[in-house]
């Protein structure tokens, strides 16, 4: 578990060690050090024990300092009894204390003070909080190897705010000879100072050059000039949507121009697609409505495809101008992203940046492919599509033809809801081709054997029947023969009887006058037969006198 910064304990030096190291920061910073505080001595170790360092340091004293001190990572010995080291000395009330590694931090400390001489003015470094005490923080200058006091006045850091082991930028504000001191607030100075120079050259730049330093799906952080910024996805290309994940890494360079920078939230706003003309600008000049062009899917979603025309105006293809097949469910069924297709212009709106095209239009429509391949009178299979109260929809390809109730089966009762379902393939004759409307109607009973035809071989014309009336129009009566099968009688055939005189239910005798087994049609006529039972009468009465005659004949010559 990481340690908090009150917790944080140097690797290189025990508790105590840790306490006189920050103690000697606050006395380097107050000025109070006294002749025998934070001063190197020579010292001499005259006995080491298991966790313990007794050291010779003159003046008939000893002083004593954890072993860690004089360890290596691995806990191995580094001197030995007799060697001769140089220390750290710190005296708090005539009590010594001393630290080999705090000696060694030290040295390098003068080393890099005397490295920096003057030239440490505004210097900006990048250091590690390691320590905090009372005064302020102990930072570690990693690229040099030492350590720094930063004062809590010129730390800029909000009270109790988590910062263990955080990187920050500080300036280097003052030297002694034992100590660096550094401040975030100088370093705020200098660097809100440095970004407004550099926010308004870039202000008044053609374009500047930079470096990618993070992606994301709503655009790209770009940094120019140790500045970074934001270019929105918006602000990439003319066309209306971009991945920006797919388009840069980290590290890429990139040209871009200035927008804005809000000072109030430090933010700056770049733009790449503002160094390059809007091409929606003179696009009416080059496409028209109703043009074919060529283009490159870029993108499918769900609703449609996004196509690239070039020069970075992109268009978009909805679902339902893909193909003329319907209920089309997955675009990506019917195109992939990078192929090239033709497609024409169905909207073109520089203004709103909107450009519509269709495939589809491209292609023949579905009834102009199925009146090429067939014609009135052709027999064909299709999958029922859909059915309704008066018929149902024959499916073929991606077209549908209309088979109604009364084409449905030569059973006036039977309908297509009650005897069929959706899905089910069924054989039909095409009845009528409609190319003004676009509309095919469809026959099943005529490839059924009617009953017209069954009758026509137990029937022919003269032969008398009858049945009973279960229709009257204005042009006649039908009367129905049998379950599936009514016969006409026309007005001028119904004599002697009388029209007005008859009602549904009546039941009528008649002689047939035609049977149209192509069109499932019969003819009756009630005068045809009245005028043969009047003949046949007659023809009986002329019988009945000739056999009276002849008989007289016949007597008279006996």
């Amino acid at each position: 578990m990481a340690k908090t910064i009150e917790e944080y304990e140097l690797s290189t030096q025990d508790e105590e060690s840790y306490k006189e190291f920050t103690s000697f920061y606050e006395q380097s910073e107050k000025k109070e050090k006294t002749n025998n505080t934070g001063i190197l001595i020579k010292g001499k170790i005259v006995k080491i024990n298991d966790d313990i360092v007794m050291v010779d340091i003159g003046q008939k004293a000893e002083s004593k300092m954890n072993i860690n001190e004089i360890t290596d990572n691995d806990g191995n010995l580094i001197f030995k009894e007799g060697d001769e080291i140089e220390l750290l000395l710190n005296d708090s009330k005539g009590k010594y204390r001393i630290s080999y590694k705090q000696a060694l931090k030290l040295a390098k400390t003068k080393e890099v003070i005397e490295k920096l001489k003057d030239d440490f003015q505004d210097k900006i470094i990048d250091v590690r909080i390691i320590g905090k005490n009372k005064g302020g923080f102990i930072v570690n200058w990693e690229s040099e190897g030492v350590e720094c006091f930063l004062p809590i006045k010129e730390s800029a850091l909000k009270p109790n705010i988590k910062i263990n082991n955080k990187v920050i930028k500080v300036c280097i504000i003052k030297l002694n000879n034992s100590g660096i001191i550094v401040s975030r607030k100088k370093y705020f100075d200098i660097s809100n100072k440095d970004r407004e120079e550099k926010i308004e050259k870039m202000k008044k730049a053609e374009s500047l050059q930079g470096k990618v330093v993070n992606v994301k799906d709503f655009g790209i952080f770009v940094s120019v000039d140790d500045i970074e910024g934001l270019v929105h996805s918006s602000e990439i290309s003319h066309k209306n949507f971009v991945n920006p994940e797919k388009l840069y890494k980290v590290g890429d360079d990139v040209l871009v121009k200035f927008l804005n920078y809000d000072e109030s939230k430090s933010k700056l706003s770049l733009s790449i697609k503002a160094l390059t003309k809007d091409p929606w600008e003179d696009i009416e000049n080059q496409l028209k409505v109703g043009y074919t062009i060529k283009a490159v899917v870029s993108s499918i979603q769900p609703y449609g495809t996004f196509i690239d025309i070039g020069n970075d105006i992109e268009g978009f293809l909805h679902i339902t101008e893909i193909s003329w097949e319907k209920n089309i469910k997955k675009p990506n069924n019917y195109l992939k992203i990078g192929q090239e297709i033709d497609v024409e212009i169905i909207e073109l709106d520089p203004s709103n940046k909107k450009l519509r095209v269709s495939l589809k239009k491209l292609l023949d429509k579905p009834f102009i492919q199925f009146i090429k391949k067939y014609k009135e009178g052709d027999i064909l299979n299709g999958d029922i599509a859909t059915i309704t109260d008066f018929g149902a929809f024959i499916r073929f390809g991606n077209i549908d033809g209309l088979l109604h109730n009364e084409d449905l089966s030569w059973n006036k009762q039977d309908k297509c809801k009650d005897v069929l379902k959706v899905g089910d393939n069924i054989e039909v004759k095409i009845l009528k081709i409609d190319k003004e409307n676009e509309k095919i109607s469809l026959s099943r009973k005529v490839l059924l054997k009617s009953p017209t035809s069954i009758f026509a071989k137990s029937h022919k014309v003269g032969d008398v029947v009858s049945g009973n009336i279960v229709e009257i129009k204005d042009f006649g009566i039908f009367v129905q023969l049998d379950e599936n099968m009514d016969a006409l009688i026309k007005n001028e055939d119904l004599f002697p009887l009388k029209k007005d005189e008859l009602k549904i239910g009546d039941k009528v005798e008649a002689s047939i006058v035609n049977i149209d087994t192509n069109n499932s049609k019969i003819r009756l006529s009630v005068k045809k037969l009245a005028r043969k039972k009047e003949q046949d009468e007659i023809k009986s009465y002329n019988n009945d006198e000739k056999m009276t005659l002849g008989d007289i004949l016949k007597d008279r010559l006996k």
